[in-house]
């Protein structure tokens, strides 16, 4: 089945009709692997999807998503993937914030976004203002920390088990009990010289090999 795809001509002239009608945005635009990318500004985002959806027939968010780049002053994206299925077109919006400063919830245009808002709160720690609902969606209610992020420690803060005598779930510090085991790096397959049930194959063929002579002295 052949798909049809817009080329990066058809792409960038759609850019430029996006940065036209939203002149006051501070937008800019980059075509790169067949997609769309549009960089904004956080305090517009919500007229800007506006605007994709009503003039451009981007109707659908398929994705909010975040990206974390530390070394940077504002070093979070987020990142809007929208879908127009009467265009077969996708398109990228990606506006920058840091851990403090919340970003205009766009869930007035977009209903899902109340979703995936939640996700990227959860994982990410971005603020979304206008938000009613930020409940963590993918991490326990006594999680402590955001795991998407990448100074986020991969063993965590906390580990959780069933503690047979409380009868509980309890939840206690990280302990890196490995760090002090000895471990054995010889291949299994090195290891095992005997498979269960060939101990008298074994037997039988040491008894084949013959005695060495000792070394003279």
């Amino acid at each position: 089945m052949i798909t049809w795809r817009p080329s990066d001509e058809d792409l960038t002239a759609l850019g430029k009709k996006v940065v036209a009608k939203n002149k006051g945005a501070a937008l800019s635009f980059v075509v790169a692997f067949g997609e769309l990318n549009v960089t904004a500004d956080k305090g517009t985002i919500v007229e800007l999807l506006t605007s994709l959806r009503d003039d451009f027939g981007f109707q659908q968010l398929i994705l909010l998503s975040g990206a974390d780049y530390p070394q940077r002053a504002e070093r979070f994206d987020v990142v809007y993937n929208l879908l127009s299925v009467s265009l077969n077109q996708r398109l990228r919006v990606i506006v920058t914030t840091d851990e403090a400063t919340a970003v205009p919830s766009v869930y007035t245009v977009c209903q899902v976004a109340r979703w995936w808002a939640r996700e990227a709160c959860d994982v990410f720690g971005l603020v979304l203002s206008c938000k009613p609902d930020l409940r963590r969606i993918l991490t326990d209610y006594g999680f402590e920390g955001h795991p998407m992020r990448k100074d986020f420690p991969l063993t965590g803060y906390v580990e959780v088990r069933y503690d047979e005598d409380r009868k509980a779930v309890v939840y206690e510090p990280v302990r890196m009990t490995q760090d002090w085991r000895h471990f054995d790096f010889l291949s299994p397959w090195e290891a095992i010289t005997t498979l269960p049930g060939d101990e008298k194959v074994h037997a039988a063929r040491l008894s084949e090999v013959p005695p060495q002579p000792e070394p003279k002295t």
